[in-house]
């Protein structure tokens, strides 16, 4: 009997976490597809994992807009014919500035990304894996530390990952009825380009800015690894992995 190769889609793909994921997953017998804004970036990714590219699909996308996203999950589709995990990571942070000085656009902007994008990337995995056969499949998030717990000047972002947390209990319990199973991973302080500023300082409430500890990303990539291949009769709704000493205990 052969074993069904799984197909898995992960959003932001060119870079930091979705990058380190991609590869996991094409390393572990997956077919992907990358998308992200950049296609040279995903061409990067797809190189680096020395995986065949009859098992990548590179699509340049913009999560924020309807209709690229109905694109890629069509052509996903079209290359592979089912779906069985989407990693819903690409997202957009906001420079550190106080509330009252935020400006509608800068607001849209993260959000738009974070939690608008997020849900319509949901909404096209599902249409996708509940008439598929067999019927079922596995969405996972990108939380975020902040998806409980704020830093200082972040409303933007903390307030679309607080979203996330709620579309991602609203996607497992709407999902029930279809084998689709949601987890969200909250992850603070991988090691990757977004996160150099924190061995340099990060702006504190108590007004200090201190460097904050990070960890290697590739344990990122095993955590979303194993989500995936878990049997869709099991889930882990929330894992938290994190820099141990890093401020989140306590925060604030």
């Amino acid at each position: 009997m052969t074993t069904r190769q799984k197909v898995a889609l992960i959003t932001g793909a060119g870079s930091g976490i979705g990058k380190h994921c991609a590869i996991a997953l094409l390393n572990n017998g997956y077919s992907v597809s990358l998308a992200g804004r950049r296609e040279d970036a995903l061409a990067k990714t797809a190189a680096e994992s020395g995986a065949d590219y009859k098992n990548i699909l590179i699509q340049s996308t913009d999560i924020a807009d309807h209709s690229s996203v109905q694109q890629l999950f069509a052509k996903t589709k079209e290359k592979f014919g089912r779906l069985d995990v989407l990693f819903n990571n690409a997202g957009a942070g906001n420079a550190s500035i106080p509330m009252e000085d935020l400006t509608l656009s800068q607001w849209k902007t993260v959000v738009d990304t974070n939690l608008t994008g997020t849900f319509l990337c949901t909404q096209e995995a599902i249409k996708i894996m509940k008439s598929q056969s067999p019927m079922g499949g596995r969405i996972i998030n990108n939380g975020s530390i902040s998806a409980s717990t704020p830093r200082v000047h972040s409303a933007p972002y903390t307030a679309s990952k607080h979203g996330i947390t709620g579309l991602t209990k609203s996607t497992a319990l709407d999902g029930r009825k279809y084998s689709i199973a949601c987890s969200q991973i909250d992850i603070g302080n991988a090691s990757t380009d977004m996160t150099q500023r924190h061995k340099t300082g990060t702006p504190q409430p108590s007004g200090d800015s201190q460097s904050e500890p990070t960890f290697d990303v590739q344990h990122v990539a095993d955590s979303v690894l194993y989500i995936a291949n878990l049997p869709l009769d099991t889930n882990i709704l929330f894992m938290t992995i994190m820099a141990t000493t890093m401020p989140f205990v306590g925060r604030g």
